[in-house]
């Protein structure tokens, strides 16, 4: 939905989050993908599931855009905005790192957030 939005007030801000989430579907389409395929043995229900889970962000925005379209000014840009952002470092902070803090060491999953960090700032500064 953040993508749909930005689009509409600028499209050169649009591309550059649309060429981010890209780049953030990609590990998360391997995270949906390896798990069913380790616990299916069945490669193409692995891709199946892993096409749904990525098509379902496209398909949502499209329905969120649809229903804010008639609303949108930059208050509502900033709130949706506001709000995709915090869900997405409220998911990262309270489900994602202390997953990986379970199931490796403590460092190496800080890392890893250090490392994401530094890939969409690169990545945003590129396409800016």
């Amino acid at each position: 939905m953040a993508t749909f939005i930005s689009t509409l007030g600028n499209p050169k801000l649009g591309v550059t989050i649309a060429v981010a989430i890209a780049i953030h579907n990609i590990p998360e389409g391997i995270s949906v993908a390896i798990p069913v395929y380790y616990a299916t043995n069945d490669r193409k229900k692995a891709i199946i599931l892993a096409f749904l889970s990525g098509i379902a962000e496209p398909v949502g925005a499209l329905i969120g855009g649809l229903i804010l379209l008639p609303f949108l000014n930059n208050t509502v840009m900033g709130v949706v905005f506001s709000m995709i952002a915090g869900i997405m470092v409220y998911i990262s902070l309270d489900e994602l790192l202390p997953t990986a803090e379970k199931y490796g060491e403590h460092h190496i999953a800080i890392y890893g957030v250090i490392s994401g960090m530094a890939v969409m700032a690169i990545s945003l500064l590129l396409l800016s």
